[in-house]
Formats: C-alpha cells, sequence, structure tokens
C-alpha cells in the first residue's frame, strides 16, 4: 500500500497515484494522501474515530463521492485522518470509510494545500496482477 504525488498533474492541482492490494486499499490510501496534503499527517494522533459512506453509479463515482465526502467532513468538522481503512462492496457500489484522527489545530498542526474539490480529470482505476492502481486529481 503506497501513494505519491505526481508531477505530471495540470498546474496548480494536486495528481495523486494510490496503490493497494485491494481496491479498498487503494482508497485509503488516496484518501491519505489527501489529508497529508492537508497536514503532515506525523503530527496527527488517532483520538477520534469516524466513519463516511458513499454510493456510485461505477468505480470512478464512488471514488469520486468517497473523496467528495471526506473532504465535506474535513471542511465543516476540521476532521484530519491519520488512519483510513476502506471498505468496497464492487457488487452495490457502496464505499465505507472508517477513519482515525484529529481535529486540526492551528498552532499545533502544520498547514499544507488547501484542497477546493475532488475532480474527475485524468481519473483512472485499473485492477493488475499486484493490486490496485488509482489515479486522483484534487483542485487545489
Amino acid at each position: 500500500m503506497s501513494y505519491r504525488y505526481l508531477e505530471e498533474g495540470p498546474t496548480a492541482d494536486l495528481m495523486v497515484e494510490a496503490r493497494g492490494r485491494t481496491l479498498g486499499e487503494a482508497f485509503a490510501q488516496a484518501a491519505l494522501s489527501f489529508f497529508n496534503a492537508f497536514t503532515p499527517l506525523e503530527k496527527i494522533e488517532a483520538k477520534e474515530e469516524f466513519e463516511v459512506q458513499a454510493e456510485g453509479r461505477d468505480l470512478e463515482s464512488l471514488l469520486f463521492n468517497l473523496m467528495d465526502e471526506l473532504l465535506y467532513i474535513n471542511d465543516v468538522e476540521n476532521l484530519v485522518a491519520k488512519e483510513v481503512d476502506v471498505e468496497v462492496d464492487m457488487e452495490r457500489l457502496v464505499a465505507v470509510a472508517r477513519c482515525r484522527g484529529e481535529r486540526f489545530q492551528p498552532g499545533r498542526h502544520e498547514p499544507g494545500i488547501m484542497v477546493k474539490a475532488v475532480t474527475y480529470h485524468l481519473m483512472e482505476i485499473k485492477e493488475t496482477p499486484e493490486g490496485w492502481i488509482v489515479r486522483i486529481v484534487f483542485d487545489t
């Protein structure tokens, strides 16, 4: 499981490639990349638990909707997840993210990049013999 920020993404946006043995692990890594861009996760403590659920009509809309829900909870509640576990029901196209983290506190946590929106631009989800690869672009 891993993620990395890609330089070939659109200017002023953040493009991420996330990998996992399962689709849920790849989605979780994409979520962690979002939170880590917002603030470095090494200073976040796993104090609070929160859950986000999303539905889609295909895998791309499922990823989009899940990341959009995480962005919403970050914007409204200031919650930042240090740990994310995602279960994906590929038949029903439902994803549940169980997160552990805490609320962002200026002065204690370093501010990073503000993500304004999740996009479909250059989104890619593919299964490989090693697992799943997800690419997503965040509008910053």
